[in-house]
């Protein structure tokens, strides 16, 4: 089959990988219909994240069942499903308790490398989630994007504690970021801040559910952010950046009593102590359940109560992989969806 695979920085390549198979009675092997590239490809890609070698990529996802091993049996082939980017058994007492990218046999499925045409994907049962029908062209792109980026920011918005009567800030307006703003406006936000100096994002966010734009970065957003609740900052803040700047302009634009929710991957990020004691501040985040909320957020797709594939506003085929994470390191793309 064909795959993506980064051979260093800024060097994609779409190239001939082994077929995947069966290889654990709890593996299905799926077709993918669509797959794409998440921010968090652009930090080897740049170089940030060191590679110790060519390395296979994607960890998002869906398609048709195409097989089953012996012990599947919550999915069948030709069923379309969507799975998370965290592979799961959804049965062991961390998964029983929300927190499925944490389950204790979980699997990276970055490893495994989406970006192709077809997938292996552990703990089936698990970690796909089947649509009752196979779905029409339009909504694939809504059921890919609850794979990770919609998944990501609905739980960044729960671990903000986002909800009736609140005001909600977002830091970060990549494909994370905006669909936070969708799920706060979903989890009846009041008030919604989306953090942006770019237009077309600025525009998608209200979209989806902004009520404000602040375009200023860094104390000064803050201090925006302050203006607008005067002086108190935001009972819930969502940070899907992952830099030193974007958390602690997300720590400082919170209310004391307020809530962080973070799931920007970190790099080269510290807290210091004694703010975040005075602070007063509650933090919760890191790698997203996805699969906790899969099956709410497919009905959601499902009956067309929301559209989370409009991040995606640049489509090509997987040969071109390569023009995709140009296009969003350059920012001329939120986010690309790759069609093998």
């Amino acid at each position: 089959m064909r795959g993506a695979v980064l051979h260093a920085p800024g060097d994609v390549r779409v190239e001939n990988r082994d077929d995947p198979r069966i290889e654990q009675p709890t593996d299905a092997v799926i077709r993918l219909s669509a797959t794409c590239v998440c921010g968090s490809d652009l930090w080897p890609y740049r170089g940030i994240q060191k590679l110790d070698g060519p390395m296979v990529m994607g960890h998002e996802y869906v398609g048709v069942v195409e097989e089953v091993g012996s012990e599947v049996t919550g999915v069948r082939p030709g069923q379309f499903v969507v799975g998370s980017f965290w592979a799961s058994d959804n049965t062991c007492e961390i998964c029983r308790a929300g927190y499925q990218s944490a389950c204790v046999h979980r699997v990276v499925m970055g490893e495994l490398g989406s970006q192709a045409e077809y997938l292996r994907v552990p703990l089936a049962d698990g970690t796909l989630v089947a649509t009752p029908e196979v779905p029409s062209a339009d909504l694939v792109p809504s059921y890919l994007a609850a794979s990770d980026v919609l998944g990501t920011g609905w739980f960044a918005a729960v671990a903000a504690e986002a909800g009736p009567g609140k005001t909600v800030a977002v830091v970060g307006d990549g494909a994370v970021g905006l669909l936070a703003v969708l799920a706060a406006r979903q989890l009846g936000a009041e008030r919604i801040i989306a953090m942006s100096r770019h237009e077309s994002r600025q525009k998608l966010a209200r979209e989806f559910g902004a009520t404000d734009i602040v375009t200023e970065r860094g104390e000064e957003g803050v201090a925006r952010i302050r203006d607008l609740t005067n002086g108190l900052g935001a009972h819930s803040v969502v940070e899907a950046v992952g830099t030193q700047e974007s958390m602690m302009q997300a720590v400082h634009s919170t209310r004391a009593g307020g809530h962080v929710g973070f799931v920007g991957v970190t790099h080269d990020v510290s807290l210091p102590g004694l703010e975040m004691f005075f602070s007063l501040v509650h933090l919760h985040g890191g790698p997203a359940p996805v699969r906790r909320f899969l099956p709410h957020l497919m009905e959601l797709i499902g009956d067309r109560t929301i559209d989370p594939g409009r991040v995606f506003d640049l489509e090509l085929p997987l040969e071109q992989a390569a023009e995709g994470y140009r296009a969003m390191d350059e920012r001329r793309a939120i986010k690309t969806l790759l069609r093998p």
